[in-house]
């Protein structure tokens, strides 16, 4: 695990969006992919590290989240790192995880797909709090999936959108 103490900065490319900077040596010294990053030892999320520039990275930190840790643009905080060896880099949830067991077919597309199509898939499913809607969208997602040609999956046909 990293320990590290940061500040909280905006990001001038998105407006609104908050990010904990992660200096040169720790991004340096972390392996490419997913993370566990623990804020002031109150919060833990999962996350990535993205590129910042002169070898530094950055961290984005929701407002949400931001108001949880009772802290604002500017804050300095403490931030522990450590590798996500989880599958898919999020929590899978229980109602796609039992249709992927059920689908033969569905599990065989789903593991085909690129790990971030699977991670955006399993956050709009877990994304909902009704079980019976997170049942609907597994559904809808991996039936759509299925219809679509192997190599040429997108989001919004997998959610049944006509494409723009």
């Amino acid at each position: 695990m990293t320990h590290f103490q940061t500040h909280i900065g905006l990001l001038t490319h998105l407006p609104g969006m908050h990010y904990l900077e992660v200096p040169k040596e720790v991004a340096q010294a972390l392996e490419a992919g997913r993370l566990h990053c623990t804020v002031n030892g109150k919060l833990t999320f999962q996350c990535g590290l993205v590129a910042l520039g002169e070898g530094k990275a950055y961290i984005t930190i929701s407002k949400k989240r931001m108001q949880e840790l009772e802290v604002k643009l500017g804050s300095t905080v403490a931030v522990a790192l450590e590798k996500d060896d989880s599958p898919y880099g999020t929590e899978v949830p229980a109602e796609m995880a039992e249709l992927l067991r059920q689908d033969e077919e569905g599990n065989r597309r789903f593991l085909l797909l690129k790990p971030g199509m699977q991670r955006y898939m399993l956050h709009h499913v877990g994304a909902v709090k009704n079980p019976q809607l997170r049942v609907d969208r597994a559904i809808t997602l991996i039936e759509n999936l299925k219809k679509l040609p192997e190599g040429k999956e997108n989001f919004r046909a997998m959610l049944g959108l006509p494409p723009r």
